[in-house]
């Protein structure tokens, strides 16, 4: 039987830094992985790029962006935030830089640059790593069945969104909160914008339900993308689950804009122009003609009142039926996992279970795109792998 203080299960990246803290101060530790791949997620997060953090160095501006979690992870962001993942990986050679919207990447912009950092940390600590692991049970004390038999003292569960990760915290008490995709894209069958793939807009209101997000806006083949799709996405995860993702998104592309005195203002100055031309909202060319389609190419001075509220109104509340989503390219997050209440958030160790951690994804929380569910994974793989 190979003995450890602590033992990992999971080698993303919640479990690797885990690992990394607990190794450097001073325990045995081991992490156990299920496939022939570390840190895969890393690899692929940003296109390849692999966006570390955000520059969101205020844990109370921070936590807005986790629509799970964060309540939770104020504390926590206080003890290890995003300055201190740009330290730590800065310290080792992996050096970052801050793009205009936040992001963080390696100067390099490879995922590849993070990563031979970390495995290069854990080859110099010392971490011992068992690959294609089978794990078959595992026995309270704790005693790992895999392909070989392992004991720790401590055990940290940072398994993602795997279903093993959920069976084994609920065989040692836990509670799951169902798992359910967030972070995903809007499909629209028959969009009559579906032509104008790749036009965007910098600014529009998404709303489903009672959820609503405002920013970018990307229009593609099959529905909308962007920030403010992938945001709606996350805070309305489980509404939209429960919906099969059939639902009804209104589209405000002018919000805050009193559009309706705009176009009476036209009309008046501008009788005899065409609204088409005009384009008093400066929306992509293209938009705007298949916007109009239904109200013809006339003159300004043409248009009733009626029409032009018409119009206004359907500026501010343009309705799209969704049937379905899209992954966010080959990044999936998952909101759902542990029951936060049930673990301590100063030590991540389990409330109900002692000597149990987790780390990651495994648990009920999840960021929105940009760099929050890596730092997520750093903070809480932080506090798991310290001395408690």
């Amino acid at each position: 039987m190979l003995k450890f203080d602590v033992i990992i299960i999971g080698g993303g990246a919640a479990g690797f830094f885990a690992a990394l803290i607990a190794r450097s101060s001073g325990q045995t530790v081991a992490i156990l992985e299920k496939t022939a791949v570390l840190l895969s997620k890393v690899r692929i997060s940003g296109g390849g790029r692999c966006n570390v953090t955000h520059a969101c160095f205020d844990p109370a501006k921070l936590v807005k962006n986790y629509p799970r979690g964060e309540k939770e992870l104020l504390g926590p962001f206080h003890r290890f935030g995003p300055k201190d993942t740009i330290e730590w990986f800065e310290s080792r050679g992996a050096f970052l830089k801050v793009e205009e919207d936040g992001r963080i990447f390696p100067t390099t912009d490879s995922s590849e640059t993070i990563i031979q950092v970390l495995l290069a940390e854990a080859k110099e600590l010392g971490v011992e790593i068992f690959l294609r692991q089978r794990i078959e049970r595992i026995e309270k004390g704790f005693v790992i069945h895999a392909n070989d038999r392992f004991e720790a003292k401590k055990m940290i569960l940072a398994t993602g969104s795997s279903k093993d990760g959920f069976a084994w915290a609920e065989q040692f008490g836990h509670t799951i909160q169902k798992p359910v995709p967030s972070l995903f894209t809007f499909n629209v069958p028959n969009s009559p914008l579906a032509e104008l793939s790749g036009v965007c807009f910098e600014k529009v209101k998404l709303s489903v339900g009672s959820f609503s997000q405002t920013g970018p806006l990307l229009i593609t083949h099959f529905g909308f993308s962007g920030p403010a799709s992938l945001k709606l996405s996350a805070w309305a995860a489980r509404y939209l689950y429960e919906q099969n993702y059939n639902v009804d998104l209104q589209i405000d592309w002018m919000p805050g804009c009193d559009t309706y005195t705009v176009l009476v203002e036209l009309k008046n100055r501008l009788p005899n122009r065409t609204l088409l031309l005009e384009n008093p909202f400066y929306f992509p060319k293209n938009f705007w003609k298949v916007f109009l389609a239904k109200f013809n190419d006339k003159r300004l001075n043409d248009f009733s009142l009626k029409e032009l509220e018409e119009i206004s109104k359907k500026i501010h509340k343009d309705i799209y039926v969704v049937n379905g989503k899209t992954t966010n390219k080959e990044e999936f997050v998952t909101c759902g996992g542990v029951t936060l209440k049930e673990v301590n958030f100063k030590t991540m160790e389990s409330k109900i279970c002692p000597g149990l951690y987790f780390a990651g994804e495994i648990l009920d929380i999840d960021g929105i795109t940009g760099g929050f569910n890596f730092q997520n994974a750093w903070t809480t793989g932080f506090i798991a792998g310290g001395l408690q």
